[in-house]
């Protein structure tokens, strides 16, 4: 870590001395935590996962939106933050027939770069018994924004053999050069998608190669949520996936034969993963798993990394916002982690001693009740996302909406400043993983 990042950490400590102390309607966050914009976007527990476009020149957040019970729309919002300030929902996409389709509809959203033009990826989930069953995703052309009229669908992915869409995806320009896109279905393992061909209309093509869960003889469940980066010490791909029975690295560098690097399984407490998210140089994990009173588990994975074991069961430090909640899906800018923790909101770690998180900030976006009709967690913050340029922070919460902050003394992420490679989930659409 450099000079100039030490100094940044350091007030980041020093300004988030009470960091821990009781958030109220009152004094709802940390003082280092400011809040810019808030868009209040429609019924409770109608917005989902979001997505934060990372060049300055392209000032766009995406929003999945949901139907939970019988409130909500199907789909997905564009929000405008050219002036982050005043941000400003431009442009909605639904899917049609909305009173005929069954199920949550619009989950996890990811935008890509390819051939000089932008899209975004709605990942989608229809129940049987209506419409789209078996579609699991919108690809929308979305270069003309702000201009909202030349937003242009482009294309369906399907999966008729796995019915039930796709709960989570995630986006990855691989080494080969693909833009990749990696989904859950409902089966053992992540389908894989070449999206280049996917928007030059050979969809039929698309899907390229499957990560397995391993022993998927014993289950039928897969991932539930993975990150591919770039391994710079290998110089190869790889996946990090959590799922049935715990979670599982693999290098994907050729995708016709992925390889088992690492099992985190038998872990006290983890039957099922769900988020997973390494350090920029792969040694460190944070492992989620979803359940009322459940920590985030952080595991060095450098004993397997270097041959001496093949599994991983103990994780080196936990970190938890309320122990009595749940904290949900995060974003890695080493050493700090940026987590949407449903009933208490954004907070943000720091991992500079993995064997010991520190928060450093927060704010609280939801101060309502916990939730009465499902597992008493599934309200407030979901999705979180960086922008690495400039630092811009932002947040989707269930039911308040779409938020925007600034944190004090965080003014952008590059992985050399901190002296780690500089991956992160950003991807590097013009110059592969590996370019600078």
């Amino acid at each position: 870590m450099n000079s100039i990042a030490r100094t940044l950490l350091g007030l980041l400590l020093l300004a988030t001395t009470n960091a821990n102390a009781q958030w109220t309607a009152e004094k709802p966050g940390s003082d280092n935590l400011t809040v810019l914009s808030h868009i209040e976007l429609g019924p409770r527990l109608s917005v989902s996962d979001m997505d934060l476009e990372q060049e300055e020149s392209r000032p766009f957040a995406y929003v999945g939106r949901m139907q939970y019970g019988t409130e909500g729309p199907r789909g997905m919002d564009v929000i405008d933050v050219s002036d982050p300030t005043n941000a400003k929902l431009i442009y909605s996409w639904r899917i049609e027939d909305q009173d005929l389709h069954l199920g949550t509809g619009g989950m996890d959203v990811k935008h890509f770069k390819y051939k000089d033009r932008y899209y975004v990826v709605q990942s989608l989930q229809f129940g049987q018994g209506g419409p789209d069953g078996d579609l699991g995703a919108v690809v929308l052309d979305v270069t003309g924004l702000p201009d909202a009229s030349k937003v242009k669908e482009v294309a369906r992915i399907r999966e008729p053999d796995l019915p039930g869409g796709f709960h989570n995806i995630f986006i990855y320009k691989h080494s080969s050069g693909k833009v990749l896109l990696f989904t859950t279905v409902s089966g053992p393992f992540a389908n894989v998608y070449d999206l280049g061909m996917v928007v030059e209309g050979k969809g039929a093509d698309a899907q390229i190669a499957r990560v397995p869960v391993p022993n998927q003889e014993m289950t039928r469940r897969g991932y539930h949520d993975f990150y591919a980066g770039y391994h710079v010490e290998t110089g190869t791909d790889r996946f990090y996936g959590g799922g049935a029975g715990g979670y599982y690295v693999y290098d994907i560098t050729d995708l016709d034969n992925p390889e088992l690097l690492v099992t985190l399984v038998g872990v006290s407490g983890v039957q099922y993963g769900h988020t997973f998210t390494p350090s920029p140089d792969g040694r460190y994990v944070i492992a989620e798993t979803e359940y009322q009173y459940a920590p985030l588990r952080i595991f060095d994975l450098k004993p397997a990394l270097d041959g001496d074991v093949r599994n991983i069961r103990n994780p080196i430090a936990a970190w938890t916002a309320d122990w009595r909640n749940l904290v949900h899906n995060h974003e890695v800018r080493w050493p700090l982690v940026f987590v949407s923790g449903y009933l208490d909101g954004l907070q943000v770690f720091s991992l500079e001693d993995p064997t010991n998180p520190t928060t450093v900030a927060y704010y609280d976006t939801y101060l309502g009740p916990p939730n009465t009709d499902r597992y008493p967690m599934f309200n407030g913050a979901f999705g979180v996302d960086v922008r690495n340029s400039d630092g811009l922070i932002a947040v989707s919460d269930m039911t308040t909406g779409f938020w925007l902050f600034r944190m004090e003394g965080f003014n952008g992420w590059n992985g050399k400043e901190y002296g780690v490679p500089d991956v992160s989930s950003v991807q590097k659409w013009d110059t592969g993983p590996a370019g600078e």
